[in-house]
């Protein structure tokens, strides 16, 4: 609220959404006219963007857990940070994993405080992975609510991800 200039409001559902928060993610650093809109707007470039999302995960897996509940703990401001900053990761660091804090203190400390392009590269991908799966739960725990029974046993939609757990 005090880069907004705005509380936040209704309960923490809107208060990121801003264009004093977007417009200094989005800003390409490379293009003079970005950095004069940002300039003329009074906003201030933001070159890194660290999200918690909204612990939708671990409130659905509580055994009375709410249709209210669940749909209160579905992130709308994290994930669209997250990719914003990834979309533009030429100018911005986009960090979602708090086992990431320590290696990027690192590169920072080494490198005058900056990032490498590959290490900015891959933050990206990591960070549309996070969306995805996150988008991921949401959609399966919806998706089972809204199921017609009389469809059977398998989903409409079957979502299947996969993990390397080692090398054969």
């Amino acid at each position: 609220d005090e880069l907004t200039g705005f509380p936040e409001m209704m309960e923490g559902r809107v208060k990121t959404l801003h264009p004093m928060v977007h417009g200094g993610i989005l800003a390409d650093r490379n293009k003079k006219e970005h950095m004069d809109e940002i300039d003329a707007a009074g906003i201030l470039p933001i070159d890194m963007v660290v999200v918690n999302l909204y612990p939708f995960k671990e409130t659905i897996s509580k055994p009375d857990v709410t249709l209210e509940d669940a749909i209160e703990n579905i992130d709308i401001g994290g994930p669209t940070m997250i990719r914003s900053a990834a979309k533009n990761n030429g100018s911005v660091a986009v960090i979602v994993d708090p086992g990431d804090y320590g290696k990027i203190s690192l590169e920072l400390e080494k490198n005058s405080g900056k990032l490498s392009g590959d290490t900015l590269f891959s933050l990206a991908v990591k960070a549309f992975q996070h969306t995805s799966e996150y988008d991921s739960v949401i959609f399966g725990y919806l998706g089972k609510r809204a199921a017609d029974p009389g469809e059977g046993t398998f989903p409409r939609n079957l979502d299947l991800k996969f993990e390397k757990i080692q090398d054969l």
